[in-house]
């Protein structure tokens, strides 16, 4: 490394030059005293030449970065102190010897010395007047010096703020602004800090395995390239925490507004709920006022209409079973071996088990047990054999006639008919046959033996109405109506299919009003027939009217007999009647021969019971919607009623 000597040599009398000067060591630097020279030894040079002389850099040898600072601030050094001394017009006559402080802590590494050479009162008047002209001599190239040189300007108070400002612009080995381009393009260490590429690079190739900001490890092949015209970092501190709390907040809305979610979910599962329960306690409260209004208008009746009737009791009411929340109810049945009744109704499931079956009622406990499903449309009818063994019979829309085993609760047997079927019932003489009234007024009549196909199809004898009702007479030995066979009702009217043998049957037309027949049920020990019609112009009320069945002999042997009916007795109801519903005719729980007629009155909604015998009216029990079929049972020598409507099962127990 060029070593440098500094005079200090008089302009004057009163006033001194700096003289630098290089030497050609490169490599150590050694301590020279600073020493005062006499005019006479060294020329006097002007400011101007120390100026012109210091911008003479070597570029010789290549000083690290902390050895090129040192090199500047001493020639700052010398410069300032050398236009000091030159602008002097009254120079002391000795300058005391200058050693600048603390530049170097390592003396062994120092490049540079300075002799100062001061002028003795005897020199100063010799050169007063050229250091008169040099002061005199304008200082502009000293000031762009001064301006040029980064360092100086750093030094300074006012360049602070512009080092401060042009800090992410500059390298921070070389303090030059780095470039887009070229040797001194912007480049950066895995650490993170910005660098000029060839600083860096000869940082690193010269023996440095660290960088020069944070004593990292790096390496040259650590060293990327930033295509970037311009740094500038902007201070976000606050956004980002304001967006870390802005995303706390929304996902705390977010939450809380699940929870009104599910409240609110959960209060209009609780309003329907209530809703439900509301409902339930008013029909529940219409049902026991019904029941006491029942209870006391049985109670009302006239001693005089109970001494007359043979009954010698009444129905009280039992209980109410909810048979469907939806409706759809039909038809009603008693299982005796198993003590149940069946009801027929739509699935409970539709979505899952669509349809419609039976559901079972135990009639020790009045509680609905189970639900059986078995056809696909409306059920019409539903009927059971005297062989005890729990097997149903079940006629519905969906053109099927089927068996199903209440032991199981599975189908055991299925009829395709071809056309709806609207009524079904067992043959009491033979349990081997079945019957299936048609949409079309014919009756198929089918062997469980045979389960590919009907036996028999006893064709309609005047129009084709639905067979609305079947009912079985069993033979008997009566004077009056000793044979058996099948009555088919529809709404032209009845006929008797008197069963002679096998499957060979005689037609027997009854005679019934034409045209308004909605219902006709049997009383097989007393050979009666109870034939419900419905209001009509001559006769604006519904009618219950009870038959006695006969057969009239013939007087040549090589005819058959006739079988007919009589009217017995007539029961009168209300003016209404839209729907098809199912009567009773049975014996009374009292005993002593007594008939009951039982029958639902559209109305009034509302059930009426009559004494066969006098036709005096025994009980009118209210319902909640029309009754649409009635049953009679007993269970442990007790004897009860059922009435059916589209929701409702209602129990009452004879007293």
């Amino acid at each position: 490394m060029e070593d440098m000597e500094v005079e200090v040599a008089p302009a004057s009398s009163e006033a001194g030059v700096i003289v630098v000067s290089d030497s050609e060591s490169s490599t150590e630097e050694e301590d020279v005293p600073m020493q005062v020279q006499s005019p006479s030894d060294r020329p006097r040079p002007s400011g101007l030449h120390v100026v012109r002389r210091r911008r003479i850099t070597g570029s010789r040898t290549q000083f690290s970065p902390r050895e090129e600072r040192i090199r500047r601030l001493r020639e700052l050094i010398v410069e300032n102190l050398a236009v000091r001394l030159s602008g002097s017009q009254d120079a002391p006559h000795s300058v005391p010897h200058v050693n600048p402080p603390a530049l170097d802590p390592e003396p062994s590494s120092r490049h540079t010395a300075a002799a100062v050479n001061v002028p003795t009162s005897d020199e100063s008047s010799a050169t007063e007047a050229e250091a008169s002209r040099a002061a005199a001599r304008p200082e502009e190239p000293e000031q762009e010096s001064e301006s040029e040189d980064p360092v100086a300007a750093a030094a300074s108070p006012a360049g602070e703020a512009v080092a401060d400002e042009g800090e992410g612009d500059t390298c921070s080995i070389c303090f030059e602004p780095w470039t887009t381009a070229g040797d001194h393009r912007l480049a950066a260490l895995r650490c993170g800090h910005l660098f000029g590429f060839i600083c860096i690079s000869r940082w690193l190739t010269g023996g440095g395995s660290k960088c020069p900001q944070c004593n990292k490890p790096a390496k040259r092949g650590h060293i990327i390239f930033l295509y970037a015209r311009k740094l500038k970092a902007l201070d976000n501190t606050e956004e980002v925490r304001l967006k870390s709390r802005l995303e706390l907040e929304q996902g705390s809305r977010r939450m809380e507004q699940l929870e009104v979610a599910q409240c609110r979910q959960q209060m209009q599962l609780m309003a329907d709920e209530n809703v439900r329960l509301r409902k339930e306690l008013e029909e529940l409260r219409r049902w026991k006022a019904q029941a006491a209004f029942g209870s006391s208008q049985g109670a009302s009746l006239s001693s005089s209409q109970r001494q007359d009737s043979s009954s010698g009791g009444h129905y009280v009411f039992s209980k109410a079973v909810l048979v469907s929340q939806t409706g759809g109810s039909r038809v009603l049945s008693y299982c005796e071996p198993l003590g149940c009744l069946l009801a027929s109704q739509p699935s409970p499931q539709a979505t899952l088990v669509p349809g419609f079956g039976v559901k079972k009622i135990s009639t020790a406990t009045l509680k609905p047990s189970q639900y059986v499903p078995i056809h696909s449309k409306q059920i019409r009818g539903l009927a059971f054999s005297r062989l005890q063994d729990s097997l149903l019979l079940s006629a519905a829309l969906d053109n099927t006639l089927k068996l199903t085993s209440l032991m199981t609760n599975t189908v055991v047997q299925a009829y395709n008919t071809g056309r709806p079927v609207w009524s079904c019932c067992w043959c009491h003489d033979n349990n081997n046959y079945i019957y299936a009234g048609l949409a079309g007024g014919s009756v198929l009549v089918y062997d469980t033996r045979d389960t590919s196909t009907h036996v028999q199809e006893l064709a309609p004898l005047r129009s084709s109405c639905p067979v609305v009702s079947l009912s079985y007479i069993p033979r008997a030995a009566s004077s009056m109506f000793p044979c058996g066979g099948l009555i088919a009702g529809s709404l032209e009217g009845g006929c008797f299919w008197e069963h002679v043998e096998g499957t060979t049957y005689t037609p027997h037309i009854l005679p019934l009003e034409s045209g308004s027949c909605t219902d006709i049920q049997v009383e097989p020990d007393s050979r009666h027939c109870l034939v419900t019609y419905r209001p009509g112009r001559s006769n604006p009320s519904l009618r219950c009217v009870l038959m006695e069945l006969s057969r009239t002999p013939q007087t040549d042997t090589r005819q058959p007999s006739v079988c007919s009916c009589s009217p017995v007795q007539t029961f009168t109801a209300g003016s209404s009647c839209k729907l098809l519903t199912k009567n009773a005719v049975f014996k009374s729980p009292a005993g002593d021969r007594a008939t009951l007629v039982c029958a639902g009155d559209e109305a009034t909604n509302s059930t009426m019971v009559w004494d066969a015998g006098t036709g005096a009216l025994l009980q009118k029990m209210p319902a909640d919607l029309p009754v649409l079929d009635i049953c009679p049972f007993g269970v442990n020598q007790s004897s009860f009623l059922a009435t059916l409507t589209e929701k409702m099962l209602k129990v009452y127990k004879w007293e």
